[in-house]
């Protein structure tokens, strides 16, 4: 989210930035918005001054026996307090009008960021370790993995459709101990936080992270069918004892107004039918409406629920940096992947991801970047895995992003480079989402923090990775030295029998 005052005072720099991310200008359209929207508050608050003097100003008038003075005094006040909750409303208008537009616009890249339009355009960084010559023809890993009997697509498919996997035996073992591996690295030496966090999670936790409110259809939301039809009903039932029990008064205005008496039984029946009649249709949008209060957002990637751990607060600026990791199953709709990575575990709906988030002060944040690679890269060094690092160009960064490095492994049987791992630093964009600030030291002014995310990593890219690059003539895959404490001493997956 961007600072509104920022753009005001730095109106062709944000433009500038946009435009190395290929997108139109803004500032012009949002600072429009914004004259209107301040020129509002003005308005609100200039009645809202006047109305307190006159109302001052009537009992001097009347102390004074200037009973005409008085009396217009007491016609203005009357007046401002009619229009004043207008002017608030059109003040709340625009305000929301303008916090709606800029949670539309991405965060803008560095100056070191390269510019281009797409991944073709990205800038490799460096590389570590080589291609390996197997002396025959790698697979890819879903024929490893069905080969094995440990990687099944088809039940998969008849259990949640289309880009979901079941794993067995020892490759499930090997997935689990890959998370394992990675959480013990990150917490035992590099220094990172072991949370557990819940896997569902409010509009305010996505919007805090950016993949709300333009990332929707991204996502998976669910919403408890119990608690909705138990608030639904309550609220029903307490409408209609509200609506009941005004009919006796209902009744009695009638009689006044007209002279004529009107049966309480007749009158009851007649509001039965009314609402009868009208229940279904106010039903549908009652249960609409808690739906959307009472959603729960499936996590796309624990960087939501760890970045938003510091929404909302005030940190010491003695506690930063903090960094957090976990390990969980993420959840994505995949919306605009249709036809790419249809076979194997490359693209799942459901997979596992050892995330990485740091918090920092902004003075801290190019070295923990750079801090933040380095951890990741650690685990693929220690599988010895062959990858390059990237920096993305401006067309390929991410919407919160100032700037991000990738990291892609390479996999053997697809013959190409994959990303396992993509770190980045979102400055104080998320934080401005997430009303999250920190106190500096020996003073009471506060900041807003600086966040970080990176995948530490991938458990399922790097399952595809172990298997294809550690794959032998006939199908086993050897297991790497630094995970067969993981396996129980396994060595080898091979087929059963």
């Amino acid at each position: 989210m961007h600072d509104i005052k920022w753009i005001r005072e730095h109106k062709e720099e944000f433009d500038h930035g946009l435009a190395r991310r290929g997108l139109p200008s803004e500032a012009d359209k949002l600072l429009a918005i914004d004259e209107r929207r301040r020129a509002a508050i003005q308005k609100a608050e200039a009645a809202l001054a006047r109305r307190n003097v006159a109302s001052r100003e009537i009992g001097a008038a009347k102390k004074s026996n200037e009973e005409a003075a008085a009396q217009a005094l007491l016609a203005e006040v009357a007046r401002l307090k009619a229009e004043i909750p207008a002017l608030e409303a059109e003040e709340k208008k625009l305000s929301k009008e303008l916090d709606d537009a800029l949670a539309q616009i991405p965060n803008l890249p560095l100056e070191d960021v390269p510019e281009g339009k797409d991944a073709s355009d990205n800038v490799e960084h460096h590389r570590f370790g080589a291609r390996r010559d197997y002396g025959f023809a790698p697979q890819q890993h879903f024929d490893l993995g069905e080969a094995l009997g440990q990687m099944d697509f088809e039940t998969a498919a008849k259990l949640s459709g289309a880009r979901f996997v079941v794993l067995k035996g020892n490759l499930a073992r090997l997935a689990r101990a890959l998370a394992q591996f990675m959480l013990d690295v990150h917490t035992t030496e590099h220094g990172y936080t072991e949370v557990a966090p819940p896997l569902l999670v409010r509009d305010e936790a996505m919007f805090g992270t950016a993949q709300l409110p333009k990332f929707a259809e991204d996502q998976f939301s669910t919403i408890n069918k119990g608690e909705l039809i138990e608030v639904a009903n309550n609220l029903i039932s307490r409408s209609i004892t509200e609506t009941v029990g005004r009919l006796p008064g209902i009744i009695d205005e009638i009689r006044k107004e007209t002279g004529q008496v009107v049966d309480p039984a007749h009158a009851m029946a007649r509001l039965n039918q009314v609402i009868a009649a009208d229940m279904p249709a106010y039903k549908r949008h009652l249960f609409d409406s808690l739906s959307e209060l009472l959603r729960l957002w499936l996590i796309p990637t624990a960087e939501v629920p760890l970045t938003n751990l510091v929404r909302e607060s005030i940190i010491e600026e003695g506690a930063l940096p903090m960094r957090f990791t976990a390990g969980t199953p993420c959840f994505r709709a995949e919306a605009g992947a249709a036809g790419k990575d249809t076979r194997g575990m490359i693209r799942q709906h459901q997979f596992d991801k050892v995330e990485l988030v740091s918090i920092t002060m902004p003075e801290q944040n190019r070295d923990e970047l750079e801090r933040m690679l380095a951890c990741a890269e650690e685990v693929l060094r220690r599988l010895d895995l062959h990858y390059r690092v990237v920096t993305l160009c401006t067309g390929d960064m991410g919407f919160a992003a100032q700037k991000t490095y990738d990291i892609e492994v390479w996999l053997p049987g697809q013959s190409m480079y994959r990303e396992i791992s993509s770190c980045s630093l979102c400055g104080e964009f998320q934080a401005r989402r997430m009303n999250a600030r920190y106190r500096a030291k020996g003073g009471r002014a506060v900041r807003h923090v600086h966040t970080l995310n990176g995948s530490g990593v991938a458990v399922g890219r790097a399952l595809i990775a172990v298997m294809e690059t550690y794959q032998q003539q006939g199908g086993s895959i050897a297991i790497p030295d630094v995970l067969q404490s993981y396996m129980g001493g396994v060595k080898v997956i091979e087929r059963a029998g």
